[in-house]
């Protein structure tokens, strides 16, 4: 798999299919792979990435903090997110893509059209995370980080870390810089090594300004409303991706389509099929 180092943090990425370019942000929470377009929840059964390559060029990527991306101790905000994907279009020589989130990604998505308007040809926003609900489970967990840190000190989560397999999301005591720890032991000896106090700040205002409203986090509205850029907005359906949320992206993006199929009607016979032909329609313009 190759790497390119964007803002300084090593990113691995992979590139499949042919045509206009599609730059893709990976659903998976805090271990958001590009793995998991073919393996994770619903995008394993959609087999969205077997369809979308017979006509465009894939572009995926492990986000920083996950899988074998690297990372670094900041308090991450969703600016840093985007930026990681608008590197690499900047590494790839692309000037302009189409933009694809799932689940979290979404908002990276938005925040990166926000940014970059005319580096976005179109935005596929699938199942977008987002709600009361989610919100809440996000506070949760990075309370239960820091709780552990408070208990323990910082050197017990990096051994935590280095010991286990489990992720931020499956276990919120080693954080969200565990898959790091796991694979970059230069990372490990300086994050176990760090000032407690000024981790946990960092980590509190991560959690705070990340999650901080009932909808789909990130952009600002007020972003949203002058963007024009194309959009297909299909919802989601559970506590972590509330129908609310894609309802408030569409209304939100003057542009918007919003695609008014249930969970249980996204197959892989009807939802790479509406993706595709959203993407033909939004390369026309």
């Amino acid at each position: 798999m190759p790497t390119a180092v964007i803002g300084g943090i090593a990113t691995h990425y992979e590139v499949t299919g042919d045509g206009p370019p599609l730059l893709m942000f990976s659903p998976g929470g805090f271990d958001a792979r590009l793995a998991n377009w073919t393996s994770f929840s619903i995008y394993a059964r959609l087999r969205l990435v077997d369809h979308l390559a017979t006509s465009y060029t894939c572009v995926m990527f492990d986000r920083r903090e996950s899988g074998a991306s690297g990372g670094r101790v900041e308090r991450i905000t969703w600016q840093d997110y985007a930026a990681q994907g608008k590197g690499l279009l900047d590494h790839l020589g692309i000037g302009r893509a189409h933009l694809m989130g799932g689940c979290v990604g979404c908002s990276a998505v938005a925040v990166f059209a926000a940014s970059w308007p005319r580096a976005a040809a179109s935005m596929v926003l699938y199942s977008p995370a987002g709600g009361p609900r989610y919100r809440i489970r996000q506070h949760a967990r990075f309370a239960r980080h820091l709780s552990f840190l408070s208990e323990r000190g910082v050197a017990a989560v990096a051994a935590l870390a280095e010991s286990s397999g489990a992720g931020f999301t499956t276990d919120p005591r080693v954080g969200p810089w565990a898959s790091v720890i796991r694979t970059e032991p230069a990372f490990a000896d300086s994050y176990r090594n760090q000032d407690p106090a000024r981790y946990e700040a960092i980590v509190t205002g991560m959690a705070r300004l990340l999650f901080d409203r009932d909808t789909v986090p990130g952009p600002e509205p007020e972003d949203l409303l002058r963007l024009d850029v194309p959009a297909l907005v299909v919802p989601g359906q559970d506590a972590s991706h509330a129908t609310s949320a894609a309802r408030y992206l569409e209304e939100c993006l003057p542009r918007a389509q919003y695609w008014d199929m249930p969970v249980s009607g996204q197959t892989e016979l009807t939802a790479p099929a509406r993706v595709l032909e959203f993407l033909a329609s939004a390369g026309e313009r």
